[in-house]
């Protein structure tokens, strides 16, 4: 067992060990510095930080439900969350592309003569104007993200024992009331956990974002679509440094994650 795991864990030292000693530091800060990269920094941490915070606004009325009531369908709405984690990441851009370029219903009232195929959508600009624009950075992050941290807070709040909810409810608060003063207080490492996986989730996204927002210098690149545009120009070294700063950045979530993790147990 010590050797076959000795084996993964040395693959990924090996991984790291190979990224470090292909550039040096003067490479890496030269790369950092372009301001192409700068803007996909800047619009990394602003997309991933508000795709997190609307997952974790979603996750975690969501998490509760699903964590404390019985109602029917639960099950159909359990296996739709899961969707997004097992979905192939290109054909979770595409269905966003497909969803946001669909005509509005008066539009086909407006031209019943026109053909109305996906060849016309993508061509003429009908449908929400958010595609290949930064907004749907945001969203293809957060179809994602989002169903990570629901199943962080369904665990969050399946680890807290109802009865003092019961209790409250005893003592006249409402079932809101229990949850906004009883629930929702005793979840908060939960809910940094989930917030933090959510926004390490999105750092990490790629394939939707490529297919539903693109990659266009200075307005929908991101840290992720930064390393595909400079290895599809032959810039492997900015590739490698845009690479460990999202190493480094993935790093600290996981300090945060274990942080967090040792303060639960204790």
């Amino acid at each position: 067992m010590g050797g076959l795991s000795a084996c993964f864990i040395l693959l990924i030292v090996l991984l790291l060990v190979a990224d470090v000693m292909f550039t040096s530091p003067q490479e890496f800060a030269s790369a950092l510095r372009k301001p192409e990269i700068q803007a996909a920094f800047r619009l990394t941490i602003l997309t991933c930080t508000i795709a997190a915070v609307l997952s974790l606004w979603v996750a975690t009325p969501l998490g509760y439900l699903l964590s404390r009531f019985q109602f029917p369908g639960r099950r159909i709405v359990d296996t739709i969350v899961d969707i997004p984690i097992v979905l192939p990441p290109l054909v979770l851009g595409l269905s966003l592309l497909i969803l946001f370029h669909q005509p509005f219903p008066f539009t086909q009232w407006l031209f019943p003569d026109n053909n109305w195929t996906l060849e016309t959508w993508l061509r003429e600009d009908v449908g929400f104007p958010i595609t290949y624009r930064w907004p749907a950075v945001i969203l293809a992050q957060f179809a994602v993200s989002c169903a990570f941290a629901v199943r962080t807070m369904r665990v969050t709040f399946d680890q807290i024992n109802p009865r003092a909810e019961d209790v409250a409810r005893t003592l006249g608060c409402t079932r809101s009331q229990a949850f906004m003063k009883v629930a929702l207080p005793q979840a908060w490492r939960g809910m940094i956990t989930a917030g933090t996986i959510a926004w390490a989730r999105a750092l990490g996204e790629f394939g939707p974002i490529l297919v539903f927002a693109g990659a266009t210098r200075f307005r929908t690149e991101v840290l992720s679509t930064t390393v595909f545009l400079e290895l599809s120009v032959g810039q492997l070294d900015a590739a490698v440094a845009v690479s460990l700063l999202m190493v480094a950045m993935a790093i600290v979530v996981l300090l945060i994650l274990r942080w967090i993790g040792a303060g639960l147990t204790s």
